[in-house]
């Protein structure tokens, strides 16, 4: 077997400290393709960098390691505001819809009823008063 003239193993070089930094970069490539978040086929990347710079002589050669990552981006998340104009007040509103359909009521997760932008309808009902109702059973017609 022939002996190596470049002694230099990657895992040892620093006392371990290019192994170290590689293995932390390892570990945040792959949380990141864990995360659900994240576009499982995208493709992530870790660069080793070796910078050397000698002496005047060509004896010593100064080499600094560096690791580095790229990982995917987070998805974005969409959603729908509703906007309009108070008319009365000229003031802008801006609500996120949580149903799917402007002015539809729906279920939450607890069975309560809201408005199409989460709002209780109990709530609603209780801010908004109400004109005088006339109750047509409770009204006699003349004798």
């Amino acid at each position: 077997m022939e002996k190596k003239l470049i002694g230099l193993d990657l895992s040892h070089i620093a006392e371990g400290g290019l192994q170290e930094k590689l293995d932390n970069e390892l570990e945040k490539v792959f949380d990141n393709i864990l995360d659900l978040n994240t576009e499982a086929k995208a493709k992530r990347k870790i660069t080793v960098t070796l910078t050397m710079s000698s002496n005047e002589e060509r004896t010593v050669v100064d080499t600094t390691m560096e690791v580095k990552s790229k990982l995917a981006p987070q998805n974005g998340v969409a959603t729908t505001i509703l906007v309009g104009r108070d008319l009365d007040t000229g003031q802008v509103h801006a609500n996120e819809l949580k149903s799917t359909v402007p002015g539809q009521m729906y279920f939450d997760e607890n069975g309560e009823i809201l408005t199409d932008i989460g709002q209780s309808v109990d709530e609603v009902e209780q801010e908004t008063p109400q004109p005088d109702i006339i109750d047509f059973n409770k009204k006699k017609v003349g004798k």
